[in-house]
């Protein structure tokens, strides 16, 4: 099987990457193995699977090497959806550049959370139900795209006061009460138990099915 690059500048992702295809016959590395500087692309799709689609293709064909790139977020019901795709600058509408470029990531998150609360406040616990979402794509190195997935994690966001809680994870992790029971956030959750239902882990388990036949039909 060939080396994969996974397309991502978030030290979180990489790790859980690495941990949920430990034990399998996959070579995955990192951008910064590669030791090159690579510009970050435009993620201007309207849903998780275009961003994706637009990360994988980009940096297989500045890598030359095939790509995993993964676009991920949290869809909250009482916010029609919302923050979706913008969900790592929600506290900013979605704007990269401008106050966010200044911030480290965990000072976004900080922003993140406290704009979710803030626009979840007042609103009762059966209608905070979100879910994570994760969207993974495979493409060669000329660009093609070879497979796609998706995996979700189901679970609610906590009241004020109630939440955060945890050190685990990163990003919405503090605040998002993992169903069925919601008594405790994905962010307490031991990584072990986190990588065996969370949206990633889904979606990487349903790319693994698929790059055997992927890389024996190519």
């Amino acid at each position: 099987m060939p080396t994969i690059v996974f397309a991502s500048q978030n030290p979180g992702k990489i790790r859980e990457l690495q941990a949920l295809t430990q034990g399998q016959n996959i070579d995955i590395i990192g951008l910064g193995d590669l030791d090159r500087d690579f510009d970050e692309p435009v993620e201007d799709g309207r849903t998780f699977l275009e961003n994706a689609t637009i990360k994988a293709v980009q940096y297989a064909k500045e890598t030359g090497l095939h790509c995993l790139a993964d676009d991920s977020g949290l869809i909250v019901d009482a916010l029609d959806g919302k923050p979706g795709v913008i969900s790592s600058h929600f506290a900013f509408d979605g704007d990269t550049e401008g106050e966010a470029a200044g911030l480290s990531r965990q000072e976004r998150d900080d922003r993140n959370n406290e704009r979710l609360l803030r626009d979840l406040e007042g609103i009762p616990d059966d209608r905070r139900t979100a879910r994570f979402t994760c969207t993974m794509v495979l493409a060669s190195p000329d660009g093609e795209v070879l497979a796609h997935t998706k995996g979700e994690f189901e679970g609610r966001i906590g009241q004020i006061g109630e939440v955060p809680r945890g050190d685990n994870g990163f990003g919405y992790d503090p605040l998002f009460l993992v169903a069925p029971r919601f008594d405790r956030t994905s962010a307490q959750m031991t990584p072990d138990e986190k990588n065996t239902v969370s949206h990633r882990a889904k979606a990487v388990a349903a790319m693994i099915d698929k790059l055997g036949s992927v890389f024996t039909d190519s």
